[in-house]
């Protein structure tokens, strides 16, 4: 038999099995009997939402098992466009965005995966899931038919789907179904050439067989008008202060027939810095799932284990003012940020236990925690001494501000220098005068630390200086608006400030590039102090080392008396701090980034100012509420 024949018999043979898979294995509505089919049978999904980009890729299988042996069928499972490509063109499904792997895990543990690649996904996440490069055209209209905008999600879904295809149910996959877009009434635009335009894509990509559905919220009938379309099944969500009855009837009058759906039952909230952290009391939760199982009602309950806005990955809101998520995503879930077994998740597993059959035997523990204790650091510089590290391609010359999109730094922070332009004796007002700054600028004058401008709430300091001196301002993008109107939010300083009565112009403007820097060994080989410690005011790096003699474990990092800014555990950015703000007072640490036999880096950019001890604690137990420290 020659290669080629091989080859060809080789081919004929999957085929033939990819086909016999597809006869066998189905999934579909009943509308008949008001319920899903999965293989011709009854079938009602009890699911939980957890998020892969949320979750180190190490405790992946731990989260699923977990939800496996807390008797939930199925998960479901956003897809943030922004963490697959960060610029046009360039895709990643490696490492902690290998999503396949993830599906692979789900498969192997017994989940089914109900699928919500957007493309936009809301989810606290930063532009609820859409790239920040989207913004190079400011007349873009985003989630709607525009043709710019269009044609960046047809690029976009035509790699994701086409790796999705193979995992559908009926290819021999574990994804029964696919939601397209994600609540959709919820926006302005209320465009169904957009859905439909969608819809197509959907169907191009993944076949005519697979489900697809659309989730709205139920607060009235203008949600569930704009968000759904025909060919897509409508779903709703809703939480624990709703009438179940009244909610599902919401559903009926777009979907007379087929399953209860309620796509996000809520478990818990999320939390915004300067807000008290949120709860869901477990009771409510237990009755609310009990009441929709006894309804016959599909259930997914989001967030079932929320996990972590790592690095520059939260999201924002902005109703009355902006207001951003904070880094941990523990929601109060029934899975802690850690994912731990909590009370709430071992009521609903007797809620599950009394409609379906659970998995014999004992839920997995928690994993063992560490509390390392005391790091000392020492400072390395104020940020606007170390330019020629941090932004090595140097700055780019403007008469006036540009944003981070305009100069194509997405996330994190740019320095903004220009000088005084005469005398400034009297305390005079540095104002943003169209509410610019986005979102918290560190303003500075010849290396001395003035205070904030933070967007909404500071729109003026006064400053003081000669004609010449150096005015620095350090705009931090604090993560981008995720759901709502305003998602086409631009960082940076948008429009001109003004000194007085003068119109501040000649701009040098520094991209930083921290996490490269930091990732790539800076304050790893041996980086030394600037030896001009200028106190513990401002825009500084400060490092340390941790020893953990033999034992790597999570833990949590609390920065008890620092400010705000961000950390670093071996080059890798962990997230931001806020204590002074709260709620969160600790940063959750996998043991994955902790070394048990090398020395660990430690790395803190504080924007405002340092504790005077200089210490941080790794201790063996969150704090994310409001208690004082």
């Amino acid at each position: 038999m020659t290669t080629q024949t091989l080859c060809v018999c080789t081919c004929v043979f999957i085929t033939a099995v990819m086909i016999s898979v597809s006869a066998e294995r189905s999934f579909s509505i009943d509308y008949s009997n008001d319920c899903f089919l999965k293989d011709e049978q009854y079938f009602r999904f009890v699911s939980g939402s957890v998020h892969y980009f949320r979750v180190p890729r190490c405790y992946w299988k731990d989260r699923l098992m977990k939800m496996y042996m807390s008797g939930l069928n199925s998960i479901q499972v956003y897809v943030p466009w922004n963490f697959h490509e960060p610029m046009q063109g360039v895709y990643n499904f490696d490492g902690d965005r290998d999503l396949e792997y993830f599906l692979h895990l789900a498969n192997e543990t017994g989940l089914l995966v109900i699928l919500r690649p957007g493309p936009y996904i809301c989810a606290e996440w930063e532009m609820g899931g859409l790239p920040a490069w989207l913004l190079h055209n400011p007349k873009i209209i985003l989630r709607s038919a525009d043709s710019e905008y269009m044609q960046a999600v047809s690029d976009w879904l035509a790699v994701l789907l086409i790796k999705m295809r193979p995992w559908l149910y009926q290819n021999g996959g574990n994804i029964i179904s696919v939601q397209v877009e994600n609540e959709y009434g919820s926006y302005f635009a209320c465009d169904h050439n957009y859905m439909r335009s969608l819809r197509l894509l959907f169907r191009n990509f993944l076949g005519e067989d697979v489900v697809l559905f659309t989730t709205d919220g139920n607060t009235d009938n203008t949600e569930l008008a704009c968000g759904s379309l025909q060919g897509l099944y409508a779903t709703i969500d809703f939480g624990t202060d709703t009438n179940i009855s009244d909610a599902f009837l919401r559903q009926r009058r777009f979907e007379p027939k087929g399953p209860l759906v309620n796509s996000e039952c809520y478990t818990g909230w999320l939390d915004h810095w300067g807000e008290r952290h949120a709860s869901v009391d477990t009771q409510k939760v237990s009755k609310m799932l009990r009441d929709m199982m006894s309804m016959g009602a599909n259930v997914n309950m989001y967030m079932f284990e929320g996990g972590t806005n790592f690095g520059y990955w939260n999201g924002a809101d902005h109703d009355t003012r902006f207001r951003p998520v904070v880094t941990s995503y523990d929601y109060d879930a029934p899975l802690s940020e850690a994912g731990d077994p909590t009370d709430k998740l071992l009521a609903i597993r007797d809620v599950i236990k009394d409609f379906r059959d659970i998995p014999v035997g004992p839920m997995p523990p928690p994993l063992p925690k560490m509390a390392y204790g005391f790091v000392m650091l020492q400072k390395i510089g104020n940020v606007s001494g170390l330019l020629e590290i941090l932004s090595p391609q140097g700055p780019v010359k403007s008469v006036k501000p540009l944003t981070f999109e305009e100069i194509k730094q997405y996330y994190g922070y740019v320095l903004y220098r220009t000088r005084l332009p005469r005398d400034i004796l009297d305390q005079t007002p540095l104002i943003s005068p169209l509410n610019g700054i986005h979102d918290r600028a560190y303003i500075s004058v010849n290396g001395m630390y003035q205070g904030v401008m933070e967007r909404d709430i500071t729109l003026v300091i006064n400053v003081t200086g000669r004609e010449g001196d150096q005015l620095d301002l350090l705009v931090e993008n604090m993560g981008r608006v995720n759901f709502g109107p305003k998602i086409n939010d631009y960082k940076g300083i948008l429009g001109n400030l003004i000194l007085g009565n003068d119109v501040l112009s000649d701009w040098l403007i520094f991209p930083l590039d921290i996490d490269g820097v930091i990732a790539r060994g800076w304050l790893q080989s041996g980086q030394k102090s600037d030896g001009k410690d200028e106190g513990n005011t401002g825009p500084s790096f400060y490092s340390g080392t941790l020893k953990p003699n033999g034992v790597s474990r999570d833990t949590f990092m609390k920065l008890t008396g620092w400010t705000k800014g961000q950390v670093f555990i071996n080059g890798v950015n962990v997230g931001r701090f806020w204590p002074g703000r709260g709620p969160q007072h600790t940063l959750y640490i996998p043991a994955s980034l902790i070394s048990a036999t090398l020395t660990n880096n430690i790395t803190v950019l504080e924007l405002e100012q340092a504790a005077y001890h200089r210490r941080v604690v790794f201790t063996d137990r969150p704090q994310l509420d409001n208690m004082a420290v």
